[in-house]
């Protein structure tokens, strides 16, 4: 039976689960080596765990992949060839299951072992991932530069960078619940996605836990995607993994060095306002104003990332409660003023000595510095309305 949708075609097997538990969802490319075998382990690893589900086959082959799958029992999805993470995009319409599971199937994941992930999701658990690290990992079966080098690297950072406990990020062996997995909505389209369903599993506080797996070495006679596309395809993969790790992270990379920056500059400016502090003098006050410029640019963009992507619906609402458009102006017009205010004299000296200065003084400084804030809180006001707005966030 076939139904299309789009440029996507859905097979579903004559043995079809009416009523399925686990939905076991993989994308798969020219498989045909191995795509028995692993429906084999499905079918065997569904079994063992005593529950009932579906097997769903994103496929984008030239070769019999897809025709194997279906005639083992698989129901197929025949998709474009648009990245791992869009697979799992176009999948998730059709994912009947309660509890999903995700991997490869290049027989690399030992899915004869799904009973750990079920039973961690069945204890409550919205995201379970596999580590390689904490469980075995056959030789040869995982190149050195990925082993000891871009996982172990790459975990690093996005545990630092968003506080998590996981030991192999990249792991394609990973248990999610269904309703999980729609509300992490997933918008990667490549290898990026394994690092973006982490970092979310994060920022939307799902409980998350870890199971050690088995990773077996290849078949013989496959040739793994990174090696099929050629010796650049592991580092694109790692490049664009950080990619999303860094734009989904504006408190790391804004808020907490803006604040920083801005008390460190309203101290500084503070104590020399009234004159030079031993070695510190004009130019330090200057650098201090830059630095209070420079960290409440940085807050306000990281408050606008947080509201855009909406982690925290709370949090959003807050701000959008505190800081209306008429606030927001208003605010923008006192910084204005006090700032024009203070610069008036050196313009006044400006103009009568001939449109020349000697010298600055501390208050224009101060000056410049408030009209600077003053632009910024005009463009940041308008900028936080209009993503408000496109986000649909019942601002009016």
């Amino acid at each position: 039976m076939a139904n299309s949708m789009s440029s996507l075609e859905f097979l579903i097997p004559t043995s079809d689960e009416p009523s399925p538990v686990v939905s076991i969802v993989i994308p798969a490319m020219n498989e045909e080596l191995t795509i028995r075998e692993f429906i084999s382990w499905c079918h065997e690893g569904l079994e063992k765990s005593g529950v009932t589900g579906e097997i769903i086959i994103i496929d984008s082959s030239i070769d019999k992949t897809p025709d194997i799958a279906h005639e083992c029992g698989a129901r197929v999805l025949k998709a474009p060839c648009r990245g791992l993470g869009h697979a799992y995009i176009d999948a998730l319409p059709y994912i009947r299951g309660k509890y999903v599971i995700l991997g490869d199937c290049d027989c690399t994941y030992d899915f004869r072992g799904l009973k750990p992930f079920i039973e961690k999701l069945s204890q409550g658990y919205d995201f379970v991932m596999g580590t390689r690290m904490k469980g075995q990992i056959d030789p040869d079966s995982m190149p050195a530069l990925h082993q000891y080098f871009g996982t172990p690297i790459t975990t690093f950072l996005l545990n630092c960078i968003y506080r998590s406990p996981f030991s192999d990020i990249h792991c394609g062996m990973r248990a999610i619940t269904l309703d999980a997995f729609k509300k992490i909505n997933l918008e990667s389209a490549s290898w990026e996605y394994a690092s973006e369903m982490v970092i979310k599993s994060q920022k939307l506080h799902l409980k998350c836990t870890e199971v050690p797996i088995h990773f077996l070495k290849e078949p013989e006679g496959r040739c793994s995607h990174h090696k099929r596309i050629g010796w650049l395809s592991p580092w694109y993969a790692g490049w664009i993994n950080l990619k999303v790790m860094f734009i989904y992270a504006p408190d790391f990379f804004l808020y907490y060095p803006g604040i920083f920056m801005l008390i460190a500059g309203i101290i500084l400016l503070g104590s020399l306002i009234f004159g030079p502090i031993g070695f510190l003098s004009i130019h330090s006050m200057i650098f201090s104003s830059a630095l209070t410029i420079i960290g409440f640019s940085f807050v306000q963009n990281a408050v606008l990332s947080r509201i855009y992507y909406n982690f925290d619906p709370e949090y959003t609402k807050r701000v959008k409660r505190y800081f209306t458009y008429n606030r927001g102006l208003l605010l923008s017009a006192v910084l204005f003023v006090i700032g024009v205010g203070l610069i008036a004299p050196l313009i006044e000296t400006f103009i009568i000595s001939d449109f020349s200065l000697s010298t600055i003084s501390r208050p224009a400084i101060v000056g410049f510095m408030f009209v600077a804030l003053s632009i910024q809180t005009f463009t940041y006001t308008l900028l936080f309305q209009m993503i408000a707005y496109k986000k649909r966030f019942n601002l009016y």
